[in-house]
């Protein structure tokens, strides 16, 4: 009987060093917290959950980010991500922990892996819509099993594609249905070096970003009155949706 050839070698991802501080350890959220998760295995899953889908490969994921500090506090809000390109810090609210009591070690990693996301994807130099970084970070959510029960897949009849968070997140997740296993993963890599330019949707989901929304709604079902929506505002589009779209959690 031939020898049981050896396992692969694990995959080397290029992990930061991570810091915790907590600045209420009295705090309600500060107990559940530590009640139901373990830090470092925690925010080395969401690490991992970005490297895997926007990446897939070690040889092309970012390497600059040396550190992640996760401050978690009382605030209002849920969470925000700032820093600099090799130190990240992630600001996470204990009141919101406590609102979420009842599935508290889920929300915690659905919020660190969506704002892990946002340490290491692209944004086009700063001129991608707010609203597709947004949604790019709740895909990686969505597809690691994390979605809150709240979320629903179907847009509301005047929502734009670029509305943010679960609206694009699934918007998102059906291109990646449609067109294949890799496609937002080659949409962030389009986010790497260039200026945004909706175009990148024709190359990844082989027609113009309206069309494929359109397309989306009507498989689900849903009356499409974006339209009459921007004509009564004046003609604005989805592109003048910003990164503060929703500052408490970004």
């Amino acid at each position: 009987m031939p020898p049981t050839p050896p396992s692969p070698p694990p995959i080397q991802w290029p992990l930061p060093k991570f810091n915790i501080r907590i600045e209420d350890l009295a705090h309600p959220g500060a107990v559940l917290f530590l009640d139901n998760i373990k830090p470092l295995d925690a925010l080395r899953s969401a690490v991992l959950a970005s490297f895997n889908l926007l990446y897939a490969r070690p040889v092309y994921a970012p390497t600059n980010v040396e550190s992640i500090l996760l401050v978690l506090r009382p605030m209002d809000g849920v969470a925000y991500t700032f820093g600099s390109a090799a130190e990240k810090e992630i600001h996470f609210s204990l009141d919101h922990i406590v609102n979420c009591a009842s599935r508290a070690q889920d929300e915690i990693m659905g919020v660190l892996v969506h704002e892990v996301v946002h340490c290491y994807q692209y944004n086009a130099n700063g001129s991608a819509p707010g609203g597709l970084i947004e949604g790019i970070a709740d895909f990686v959510r969505l597809r690691t099993n994390l979605c809150p029960p709240h979320w629903r897949r179907a847009p509301g009849p005047k929502d734009r594609w670029d509305a943010g968070y679960q609206t694009t997140a699934y918007f998102l997740d059906w291109i990646e249905e449609r067109s294949g296993r890799g496609a937002i993963r080659a949409l962030n890599k389009a986010l790497k070096d260039e200026e945004y330019d909706e175009k990148i949707f024709v190359v990844i989901g082989a027609e113009p970003v309206r069309d494929l929304w359109r397309r989306f709604k009507a498989e689900l079902g849903v009356e499409d009155r974006e339209e009459e929506e921007e004509e009564k505002e004046g003609g604005g589009g989805g592109e003048a949706l910003v990164r503060s779209y929703n500052p408490v959690y970004i």
